[in-house]
């Protein structure tokens, strides 16, 4: 069974499925429970997984991926460098490589424009470089150039790069990134962002597209605000698939994540939504405290301190942010 979604043309020719399932399960490793969400997902009809190195579970999705038995030409799989690996990206994509041993990898993403020092561990780390500091994301971009050579990977891309960060780094590429991965949902809908990537012929992939799970932000809950219920309840959708049909409709990916069954076919189940719709979604930020993120609440301050995501300040990493981890307009 494979569903029936749109998909996106990268700037390298490379058609990536809009829908795909996100494998980070809240902690690094959670072996069991990742191998069957996946195998499940194949089985709804899903092609497009994305997993990191940092997430500790690659080995369980390329098991998904062989015993499902689907053709690997069928599969799109991302998975992504860690930061204490900016400065042996060779190494690292070998070890992700081998770890997923699916024959080649689809999408590679630098994960973060940070580089952690070597003992600071995978992503998690606070150990890190200053951005003037070796190795650069500069650097560590023309490293991952150079692995397109080999035909393990497919293409390169690039997340959690903001307007700031690109611009440093487009001029100095030979291979524009095909795809920068950030959260992204009406709270955040990156417009600006959204534009300029377009504008470079870098599609943006949203992760985080439903929120977070219900608790991590007590302030807000996508599934609960009005504007959203009103919209699903009137279509007689659900609340995700006004959400994710709103992402797809833009012309962005998304990576929602789930392990329940039910969830899985009715995320894959798109909508199409009227201009009146997308346009009432597209201004939901504005509302009062609405523009915001919901992934990163109180997780700077929990990590490195205040005004920090893994040791760079929200300035360093382009973020404009107010009041703590709200995102300003």
């Amino acid at each position: 069974m494979t569903a029936n979604i749109p998909s996106l043309t990268l700037n390298n020719g490379t058609r990536m499925p809009s829908v795909g399932l996100g494998c980070w399960m809240g902690v690094p490793g959670e072996d069991e429970r990742v191998y069957h969400m996946c195998l499940n997902a194949i089985k709804t009809g899903y092609r497009h997984f994305d997993t990191a190195a940092g997430y500790g579970n690659e080995k369980q999705v390329g098991k998904a991926i062989r015993d499902s038995g689907i053709a690997r030409t069928e599969i799109f799989l991302t998975t992504k460098l860690p930061n204490s690996a900016h400065g042996k990206v060779r190494e690292a994509f070998e070890e992700s490589l081998n770890n997923l041993d699916c024959q080649y990898i689809d999408l590679y993403l630098m994960h973060w424009p940070q580089a952690g020092k070597p003992d600071s561990g995978e992503i998690w780390g606070n150990s890190t470089y200053r951005p003037h500091e070796s190795p650069t994301f500069v650097a560590t971009w023309k490293d991952m150039e150079k692995l397109l050579e080999g035909g393990k990977v497919k293409s390169i891309g690039v997340s959690n790069f903001s307007i700031k960060t690109l611009n440093v780094l487009l001029p100095q590429c030979t291979v524009v990134p095909v795809t920068n991965q950030v959260e992204m949902h009406p709270c955040l809908p990156q417009h600006e962002l959204k534009q300029y990537c377009e504008s470079k012929g870098i599609i943006l992939t949203a992760y985080s597209p439903l929120g977070q799970p219900s608790g991590t932000d007590q302030a807000i809950s996508l599934f609960n605000i009005d504007t959203i219920k009103a919209i699903a309840n009137k279509l007689n959708v659900d609340s995700a698939q006004v959400l994710l049909s709103w992402g797809v409709q833009r012309k962005t990916a998304v990576i929602p994540k789930t392990e329940n069954k039910a969830r899985m076919a009715s995320n894959m189940t798109l909508i199409e939504l009227s201009d009146e719709d997308m346009k009432t979604i597209d201004e939901l930020h504005l509302q009062p405290n609405m523009h915001r993120t919901l992934t990163f609440v109180g997780f700077g301050e929990r990590i490195v301190g205040e005004g920090n995501i893994f040791g760079w300040t929200y300035e360093e990493l382009g973020w404009n942010m107010i009041d703590g981890l709200v995102v300003s307009k």
